[in-house]
């Protein structure tokens, strides 16, 4: 279909699912060609993201100083500087990961192959197709999401393990390791019953009610070690 004066009808964009209807998410954008930036900063604002264009990497790099969970980034592979690889890489190597997608005009397997090692989650070829640049971005802001999720979990399961006294942290090592109160009171040199309420305190300080939450929470507390 074509609207007035002969242009093409630009095809409906995909809204970002989810959150992302009631509150945009984020999108950085490197490139040093203004106009690159410029129709792709369109693209993702009509797709209803909200868009961060940058001319170089190391502009990306001081935002995400100040802001680490900013969803997501879509960076050319060749620019003067910092390329795209070596971008990829540097996020890639931050404690928060931040997805990004390699966009470039001279894809290659062993590219794209190098591009994955260095962090990117994918390699969009140009010109790129807009429906595929939009999945591509989708995919890496839920991503991004899962895994801020998992940190932030990781990181509470410690701090919550990081409660305890030395004495029931010692308990609660040996109870997820399967030793039973008999057997971690000979472990530890203490009575069957200081083992029962030491037991008994650090469940009730960890705000757990069973054995296998205490290993659950054990498993996700080590995941950020």
């Amino acid at each position: 279909m074509a609207e007035a004066g002969g242009h093409p009808a630009r095809p409906t964009l995909p809204q970002p699912a989810g959150p992302a209807a009631a509150a945009p998410r984020q999108v950085h954008l490197v490139d040093d060609d203004p106009e690159v930036l410029k129709s792709l900063a369109l693209l993702l604002r009509s797709a209803g993201y909200r868009v961060v264009a940058h001319h170089e990497a190391k502009q990306l790099l001081a935002a995400l100083d100040q802001d680490p969970e900013a969803g997501c980034a879509v960076v050319d592979l060749r620019m003067p500087g910092m390329d795209g690889l070596t971008l990829a890489r540097a996020i890639h190597a931050r404690p928060v990961k931040l997805p990004v997608l390699i966009v470039t005009g001279h894809a290659d397997v062993p590219l794209a192959v190098r591009a994955l090692r260095e962090g990117a989650l994918d390699l969009i070829e140009k010109p790129y197709d807009e429906k595929r640049l939009l999945d591509s971005v989708a995919q890496a802001l839920a991503e991004g999401e899962a895994v801020a999720t998992r940190q932030r979990e990781q990181a509470a399961a410690a701090t919550r393990l990081g409660m305890l006294s030395a004495r029931e942290r010692e308990v609660f090592d040996a109870l997820v390791e399967g030793l039973s109160n008999k057997e971690v009171a000979t472990r530890l040199g203490i009575s069957v019953r200081t083992v029962e309420a030491h037991r008994a305190n650090l469940m009730q300080r960890l705000g757990a009610e069973s054995l296998p939450e205490l290993v659950r929470l054990a498993i996700t507390a080590a995941a950020q070690a």
